[in-house]
């Protein structure tokens, strides 16, 4: 006799239950994320779209504030490549991670101590340990006893300077002049007053990497090669401060290539 048992209809149907498959609902987690969008949408008026205002309000206040700002050019003092009214967006992480202004940057700073109660917009011509001389024998800039040749972005006529000038610029500090030299109140200027004229680098709020409106004006601003041969300051700086005159002399006496460079 077979006593083997011998499964029932019921028992050939039964199947343990399969694990329920959540993959398609929200956690708790994005219950929760989705219940605050809803209760934030219900509170503001104009819902959504309010909502969507302000994320990207705070989105742009937080760029202004760590990364980029537009600045108005307020004077003509950086014409002719910089017009009164322009916007130039500024970078304010170019000197955060190392790298300091370099000769040539265009920089808006901190005036107040030195300049006056506002933010300025220049060019750096010198930086910490650099000696810088007005003028030559051609009536150009001298840095570290290399002529600059900056016609390509001074104003139209202008001179490099009418003032005369010897100073060595002290580190963490710069020396700045605009491109309208005949329209600019800079670093000559001010070589009577506290700190000489020379800008803290501290002080430096970014560098200006483009005008961003007129749209019709707008374009990257790039760092020109006018001071890409001026040498290391160290030697030279450590020199007696050399007068007009006997820059002159010396430009006079040097051969063309080195009167020019």
């Amino acid at each position: 006799m077979d006593t083997e048992a011998q499964p029932t209809e019921r028992d050939r149907s039964f199947r343990p239950d399969a694990p329920e498959d959540t993959s398609g609902r929200p956690g708790p987690e994005g219950r929760s994320r989705s219940a605050l969008v809803s209760r934030l949408t219900e509170w503001l008026p104009g819902g959504r779209i309010t909502l969507t205002l302000l994320l990207c309000l705070l989105f742009l206040l937080a760029v202004n504030t760590f990364v980029a700002r537009p600045f108005q050019i307020p004077s003509g003092s950086m014409e002719q490549g910089l017009r009164v009214g322009d916007r130039v967006l500024v970078n304010k992480v170019a000197y955060r991670f190392g790298a300091g202004p370099r000769r040539g940057d265009v920089i808006v700073f901190d005036g107040t101590g030195y300049f006056g109660e506002a933010d300025y917009i220049k060019r750096v011509v010198g930086v910490g340990g650099d000696h810088v001389v007005c003028c030559d024998g051609d009536g150009r800039i001298r840095v570290n006893g290399r002529s600059v040749d900056e016609s390509d972005f001074l104003y139209p006529g202008n001179s490099p300077s009418t003032v005369r000038f010897d100073v060595v610029v002290p580190d963490g500090r710069l020396f700045v002049l605009g491109d309208h030299r005949s329209d600019s109140s800079d670093s000559r200027d001010h070589l009577g007053s506290p700190g000489g004229g020379m800008i803290p680098v501290d002080d430096v709020i970014g560098r200006a990497d483009g005008i961003v409106w007129p749209f019709d004006h707008a374009t990257r601003l790039h760092r020109p090669d006018a001071y890409a041969r001026v040498p290391a300051p160290e030697a030279d700086a450590a020199q007696p401060a050399e007068t007009a005159d006997d820059l002159a002399e010396g430009a006079a006496a040097l051969p063309a290539e080195d009167a020019h460079g």
